[in-house]
């Protein structure tokens, strides 16, 4: 579906995109993840044809986006942090304006993504009275329209209250479900990533550092284990062990060398105490995008 190899991007003397490659197979969610200037946004411009590419290859679907950009942006939707919108227009003549641009969409598919992201009650006043997050959905509105079979989204969630990075994610992870939908994202909310994506790739400086599952990502990166355990027993049990302790006000922190010897602890402390809950601290994205940043900074 998405063919990247040896990907190169420079404006002037400036090598934003460095010899980067990737495949990203069709129904796939992918997490693109890197710090501010890593060169995510390019990247996503890169795929949908907006600006050429200066070295290597990069197939959209079969297509290069620099001979066929138009036909690429046909079947493909991006959002941007900026939306894109027309402030002076209303939502709905917004809707409608792009539909124009893509033959056979009807009024019905307007209607329903009006429902789908509660744009009811604002659909009628001009953009630029909205708030950011009503932008945003609004935003997502438009670029659905066509129904594209990739989607490119650059901060999908920046704006949105609870309920609305709820209802976006949610409605995501649908679309992707029924429609078999490509989805890129990116974003600097990892702990939103972790419930949609089942790919992620990371990026510094323009080159791929690291990539892969969530699986195999903790394969790799979880060489310890940090869990915060509540429960009514006694300290001893853990001390005697040797285990590097530390006790909370609201539990007891300890650090194990694997998830085996977690599921032995746990069994260890039900069967002479209580034992109210048992968290992970440092298998989530995040752990891990750290620890990918400092293994990549230290070779």
């Amino acid at each position: 579906m998405i063919l990247v190899e040896q990907l190169k991007k420079s404006f002037g003397d400036h090598n934003v995109i460095q010899g980067i490659s990737f495949a990203i197979e069709k129904g796939q969610i992918v997490g693109l993840i890197g710090p501010n200037g890593s060169g995510k946004t390019t990247l996503i411009r890169l795929m949908n044809g907006i600006i050429g590419t200066s070295g290597g290859v990069l197939q959209i679907d079969g297509l290069s986006p620099n001979d066929c950009g138009d036909d690429i942006r046909s079947f493909c939707g991006t959002m941007t942090e900026n939306a894109g919108l027309y402030e002076d227009m209303t939502g709905l003549d917004n809707l409608q304006f792009f539909a124009s641009l893509y033959p056979q969409i009807e009024h019905s598919r307007i209607e329903e993504l009006i429902e789908l992201f509660h744009l009811s009650p604002f659909i009628d006043r001009k953009v630029a009275t909205y708030s950011t997050g009503m932008k945003k959905r609004l935003g997502l509105a438009k670029v659905l329209l066509h129904r594209p079979k990739i989607l490119f989204l650059d901060e999908p969630t920046n704006g949105l209250d609870p309920d609305g990075i709820r209802l976006v994610l949610s409605y995501l992870k649908q679309l992707n479900h029924q429609e078999q939908t490509t989805i890129v994202i990116c974003s600097h909310v990892l702990e939103q990533l972790e419930t949609v994506c089942d790919h992620y790739i990371f990026i510094e400086e323009g080159k791929k550092i690291e990539e892969g599952t969530r699986h195999e990502l903790e394969q790799k990166y979880l060489d310890e284990v940090e869990i915060k355990i509540k429960g009514d027993f006694p300290l001893s049990l853990l001390i005697e062990k040797q285990f590097s302790v530390t006790e909370e006000v609201d539990g007891v922190r300890l650090t194990l060398p694997d998830l085996e010897t977690v599921s032995q602890v746990l069994k260890e402390i039900t069967a002479q105490g209580k034992l109210y809950s048992a968290e992970i601290l440092n298998n989530n994205l995040e752990a891990f995008y750290f620890k990918i940043r400092r293994r990549h900074r230290n070779e």
